[in-house]
């Protein structure tokens, strides 16, 4: 039977990759789109639900979907605040996970990093470590977690500096091997096709986690 899926996130860097998949997908008769502002493509299995950080915890109860895709995120300088940031990459995903679970859903996949822990000294990681348990203790059927290192790809925002990490990782990513293997880069759209492999995968019920080399094999067996 052909699924509902939700992208939250949708113009982003994997959001939008997510989206045009999706859409492509024979698995898939609906894409519910969360988006701040109204979408410039159309596509008959698309439903476009426009809401802003401020007005999701008010849309999210009347939201359901088979599969829940969570691709939000930004930076303390995007953001603004420390505040701001915990916001979108904590407060929202938690808000979307709950209603995930409230209206059985079968999985809820989110997108974290690499490094991620409740119990980290960096500001960063420990809020990303915080949505992962918080996501876990939820018990919803599935949870895919994915911990990506640096994300490339064309970003609708820049952000200042990246492009030298990404022509470093260019340099370093065929040197990262065994227990490194996880710190290399990937782009945004194989992070994606990834995503979308797992969430298909006839796995078992529970926590899944997924770092650099298990990653490239989701993307590769796609």
């Amino acid at each position: 039977m052909a699924k509902t899926a939700i992208v939250a996130g949708a113009t982003g860097l994997i959001g939008s990759s997510l989206l045009n998949r999706l859409l492509a997908d024979s698995r898939y008769e609906t894409v519910i789109a969360l988006s701040r502002k109204a979408l410039p493509i159309s596509h008959p299995k698309l439903k476009v639900v426009e809401v802003t950080l401020e007005s999701l915890p008010s849309v999210a109860p009347t939201l359901e979907a088979d599969d829940w895709f969570c691709a939000l995120g930004t930076t303390i300088k995007q953001a603004g605040s420390q505040e701001a940031f915990r916001q979108v990459d904590y407060e929202y995903p938690l808000v979307l996970g709950q209603q995930a679970a409230a209206s059985g859903a079968k999985q809820f996949l989110l997108v974290s990093s690499i490094g991620s822990s409740a119990s980290s000294s960096i500001f960063y990681s420990r809020v990303k470590g915080e949505i992962e348990r918080d996501l876990i203790a939820l018990a919803l059927p599935k949870l895919h977690v994915f911990r990506p290192s640096l994300l490339v790809g064309e970003r609708a925002v820049s952000r200042r500096g990246e492009w030298l990490w990404v022509a470093t990782m260019k340099v370093f990513d065929p040197l990262l091997w065994g227990s490194l293997r996880k710190y290399r880069s990937i782009k945004g759209e194989d992070l994606a096709t990834a995503m979308i492999h797992a969430a298909n995968l006839p796995s078992s019920a529970g926590v899944h986690m997924y770092h650099g080399k298990q990653l490239e094999e989701l993307r590769r067996a796609q």
